[in-house]
């Protein structure tokens, strides 16, 4: 049985966007906490991430807290905000996903962490940021061989890249996706009534119009692409003087 669970990571972990339904978000986390919980009785869970977060500062400021809290099950997921900037180097960032892997496991933790989904299905202006993904799955791969952590490959599935288990924003997962991923982390970690469904594609999408396409195309760019571009130039970041979530070890409600 693991007694403590702390999620740290970015805002994939903090659970964007899976609406909770009273102002915030669960995600993947929460439902994996929970399926954990389930299935022996019980769970402490904490979780550390925030939104906007590089490999670098999840490093720097969540991997100490987290290892203080003592967890014996924790999962350390991060790169996605590496990937998006100019200075990207997948070896370095690899590298800080393993030095946090190696320090819990040290400590004693079962630690889990995945793979990146393809981003072209989602996002077609992302295509020229497949080759930095590919190139930093390769790495955490690796590292997360040497490190004795847990890997969830999820970017090997083609289903984690179906747009429609992505929000509006083609950043985050919606809760279907969330729930996915939830479902995958669970099978990977042992957890009883789980299988390996989660890697069943969606039924065939219909075919969508020309002008539906461009018309969704031109309304992302307009709701999304341009805000996060005006913030980046400005240097600034969502997860600007926001706290975690849940920074304390709560018990897991099972009702």
């Amino acid at each position: 049985m693991w007694q403590r669970y702390v999620a740290i990571g970015d805002s994939t972990t903090e659970g964007l966007d899976d609406p909770d339904g009273v102002g915030g978000y669960r995600g993947w986390a929460d439902r994996f906490a929970l399926a954990v919980a389930r299935a022996q009785g019980g769970l402490e869970y904490a979780n550390l991430a925030i939104r906007g977060r590089t490999t670098a500062l999840i490093r720097a400021e969540q991997l100490q807290p987290a290892l203080d809290l003592a967890p014996d099950l924790a999962t350390v997921v991060a790169g996605m905000n590496d990937v998006l900037r100019p200075s990207f180097d997948a070896d370095q960032v690899a590298g800080d996903v393993a030095a946090m892997q190696q320090a819990l496991v040290e400590q004693g933790a079962t630690v889990l962490t995945f793979t990146m989904p393809d981003p072209a299905p989602v996002m077609p202006l992302a295509r020229p940021l497949r080759g930095r993904m590919l190139a930093l799955n390769e790495a955490l791969r690796a590292a997360t061989a040497r490190t004795g952590a847990t890997l969830l490959d999820l970017g090997a599935h083609p289903v984690s890249s179906d747009p429609r288990l992505w929000s509006d924003d083609r950043l985050h997962a919606n809760s279907a996706g969330h729930e996915r991923i939830a479902a995958a982390l669970a099978y990977t970690a042992g957890l009883p009534g789980f299988d390996d469904s989660w890697t069943l594609p969606l039924p065939p999408a219909p075919r969508r119009r020309r002008g539906e396409v461009f018309g969704a195309e031109l309304a992302w760019t307009r709701r999304h692409l341009m805000p996060w571009l005006v913030r980046h130039l400005r240097g600034q970041s969502s997860g600007d003087d926001r706290v975690a979530k849940r920074p304390v070890p709560l018990p897991v409600p099972l009702d």
